[in-house]
C-alpha cells in the first residue's frame, strides 16, 4: 500500500497530477482543493495517497492532507459513494464545511458537490454523522498553498480514547489539542497521556 508520495509535480490535469518521484510518473487523482494547494509543474510537492481497486480499474487518490484523506476514506464507506463522489464532495467542500454538514444534518451543503443529489446527500449525513468526531479537520494554511496536516498518530490516538470510553467528538477534541501542542514529533504514546490530560479538564 502506497501511503504517501514525494517528488516534482510533472503534470497537472483538470482532476489528476503526475508526480514524478525519482525518475517514476505517478497518475494521482485528486480534488480540486488539492491539485489548487499542493503547487504547480516543476514545483516539489508531498501527496498522501489511498489505493482505490475495482474489479475494472485501479486508480491512486492524493491529498494534500491527511485529514482530508481520512474524509475520503469515510464517505466512501457510505453506500452509493464511490471515489469520483468522494472526489467532488472534496472539491466542493474543505474538511471542516463536511464536518460541519454531517453534525448539523445540513444535506442541502452536501449536494453543493457534482453529481450528489438530495437523497444520496442525506444518507451520507446520516451514515457518518456518528463517525464525524473521529476526524480531525485540518485549515489549509494561507501562505503559498501550505497544508497544515496532523501527525499520523491522530487516528490512532483517537481511536485509543474512545476505546477508553471517550465519545468521537470529545476523543477528536482532546487529540486535536495535544497534536497542536506536542508537535508532528510526538509518539503515540506522548500523545494519548496528553489528550487524556486535556479531555480531564
Amino acid at each position: 500500500m502506497i501511503a504517501k508520495l514525494t517528488g516534482i509535480i510533472d503534470e497537472i490535469g483538470t482532476d489528476n497530477i503526475v508526480l514524478d518521484v525519482q525518475g517514476v510518473g505517478y497518475l494521482v487523482f485528486a480534488s480540486s482543493r488539492t491539485i489548487a494547494a499542493i503547487g504547480g509543474v516543476g514545483d516539489g510537492a508531498t501527496i498522501y495517497t489511498e489505493m482505490q481497486v475495482s474489479e475494472t480499474d485501479m486508480r491512486l487518490m492524493g491529498f494534500a492532507s491527511g485529514s482530508e484523506r481520512d474524509w475520503f476514506r469515510l464517505l466512501v464507506s457510505v453506500q452509493g459513494v464511490g471515489g469520483k463522489v468522494a472526489l467532488a464532495i472534496l472539491s466542493a467542500l474543505e474538511p471542516g464545511e463536511i464536518s460541519r454538514a454531517v453534525a448539523t444534518g445540513d444535506k442541502a451543503m452536501v449536494t453543493r458537490a457534482n453529481g450528489v443529489g438530495p437523497k444520496l446527500a442525506l444518507r451520507i449525513v446520516n451514515e457518518l454523522k456518528d463517525k464525524v468526531g473521529a476526524i480531525a479537520t485540518d485549515p489549509i494554511a494561507g501562505v503559498g498553498g501550505a497544508i497544515h496536516a496532523p501527525s499520523s498518530n491522530s487516528a490512532d490516538a483517537v481511536s485509543a480514547l474512545q476505546n477508553l470510553g471517550f465519545k468521537p467528538a470529545e476523543a477528536s477534541a482532546a487529540v486535536a489539542a495535544a497534536d497542536a501542542e506536542v508537535g508532528d514529533g510526538a509518539t503515540l504514546d506522548a500523545l494519548v497521556r496528553l489528550a487524556l490530560k486535556k479531555a480531564a479538564k
